[in-house]
């Protein structure tokens, strides 16, 4: 699968159908940094006339993962990949449009590296921030991912 916005969302609605419909998609991904984007809407707002936080956890999850998938489709081997740990902080309330970038696409590639050499299972800590359209964080979200080269 070629890494486009149009064909991560294609695997969204079929593989991540709560995110889809929550309305998580992704805005960009190059080998370096992947950015979603979700508007607070009613079918995703909590009690409180914001964003629910498992909505901007998917969205942040997404742009981890789809740099992890990324570079492991760039090494033509069979590796595993698991959110083991997640941490999240919460700064502000979360309304209109959130981007939820992650930009350590280099650090991914340098891990599934060492998996590779080492033939070991190696974790990796990867950050997204959330921003809204003002430009301020609304949140920080941080995903242990295991990987493992499979036998």
């Amino acid at each position: 699968m070629k890494f486009t916005p149009f064909k991560l969302n294609l695997y969204m609605f079929f593989k991540l159908p709560s995110a889809f419909w929550a309305g998580v998609r992704v805005k960009s991904i190059t080998a370096d940094e992947c950015s979603t984007k979700v508007t607070h809407r009613w079918f995703n707002q909590n009690p409180f006339n914001s964003m629910y936080f498992a909505v901007q956890a998917m969205a942040a999850e997404f742009t981890t993962g789809a740099l992890v998938m990324y570079q492991i489709k760039q090494t033509d081997k069979n590796i595993s990949m698991l959110v083991a740990k997640n941490k999240a902080t919460f700064t502000k309330k979360a309304t209109g449009k959130i981007i939820f970038t992650c930009k350590e696409g280099l650090l991914v590639k340098e891990t599934i590296a060492k998996a590779i050499a080492t033939q070991e299972g190696q974790t990796i800590w990867l950050t997204s921030l959330g921003f809204n359209s003002k430009g301020e964080q609304v949140s920080e979200f941080k995903f242990e991912w295991t990987i493992k080269v499979r036998q």
